[in-house]
């Protein structure tokens, strides 16, 4: 299972719930087994620069790869693109408990 996470900072925090709403679109051509988007809650005071956190799930890199060259996925990054300060990426392999 690959597991796809997507952290995004709003350089105007007022642009945060675009953002989340630009990314849930996605979700119907995600291929994903799972596809959350949701508000950082920011409950550690130490780590508040997080608005909006993608979380996904994927069978195959393939499929990850597919969902990323969707002409959706391009759309929604046209729009997130100006609206994020930060975009943090992470992609492993994870393995079900």
């Amino acid at each position: 299972m690959i597991r796809h996470i997507v952290l995004f900072s709003a350089k105007d925090p007022a642009d945060a719930a675009v953002i989340k709403a630009a990314l849930e679109r996605m979700a119907p051509v995600s291929g994903a087994t799972t596809f959350e988007v949701a508000f950082n809650a920011k409950r550690d005071a130490l780590s508040t620069e997080i608005d909006v956190v993608l979380y996904s799930e994927f069978e195959t890199w393939t499929d990850l790869e597919t969902y990323q060259s969707h002409p959706l996925y391009r759309e929604t990054t046209d729009v997130v693109r100006p609206l994020r300060d930060q975009r943090i990426v992470v992609d492993y392999e994870g393995n079900s408990l």
